[in-house]
């Protein structure tokens, strides 16, 4: 019986052109548990969990990018140190959303990525798109930060009790710790405290 040339017909299919404009079926739905590691848990607890886990990553990331938003709209004679302030508290929030998001994917589920489904799912407040005063800035952040850290002692319980201690360490270790501190850096900007002049101790024991 003749051999086929298998390697003649697949090269002959090859070619240099990128095949653009493709289209399929989505291999797995937004909601949807799915591939099951594992894990040692149930599909119950990583449904509660990833749905769970995408509220605290669509507050994150609204986070993150109302940090960029002030780093570029920030004014005044603190502008510099706010600036670079703003900038570094924007990269330890991007690395907190990919955390998150691997979490998600890791307990099966898909994590929300586009603006559009963030903005249907954060529940912190939308900022005006002009340019706002510096303490109405770091208020705006510090409210911000207040939300993912109620929601993230809740979940850090939650997940306790559900024995999902890989999501219980990620909520505390990776996410509230992170924002306790930047609510310190914060709030210290908001200490009404002269810049340039010191009041006399008379001065203050009178007002």
């Amino acid at each position: 019986m003749p051999r086929k040339d298998v390697s003649a017909k697949h090269q002959a299919t090859l070619n240099s052109q990128p095949r653009i404009h493709q289209h399929a079926r989505e291999i797995q739905d937004y909601g949807k548990v799915l591939h099951a590691l594992p894990l040692e848990l149930e599909e119950p607890v990583r449904q509660e969990m990833t749905e769970q886990l995408n509220l605290l990553l669509a507050d994150t990331i609204t986070l993150r990018d109302l940090y960029k938003k002030s780093h570029w709209q920030v004014a005044g004679p603190t502008f510099y140190q706010l600036h670079l302030l703003f900038d570094k508290h924007y990269e330890e929030q991007a690395e907190i959303v990919d955390t998150i998001a691997e979490r998600i994917q890791l307990l099966g589920g898909i994590s929300i990525a586009m603006a559009a489904d963030v903005a249907e799912n954060t529940r912190i407040e939308r900022p005006p798109r002009g340019r706002e005063e510096v303490p109405v800035q770091i208020s705006r952040l510090l409210d911000a930060h207040q939300i993912i850290i109620g929601n993230c002692r809740q979940l850090a319980r939650r997940a306790s009790e559900l024995g999902d201690d890989g999501t219980n360490d990620t909520a505390v270790s990776d996410v509230l710790r992170r924002n306790e501190l930047q609510v310190w850096f914060l709030s210290e900007h908001l200490v009404d405290m002269p810049l340039v002049h010191a009041e006399e101790p008379s001065a203050r024991k009178a007002g």
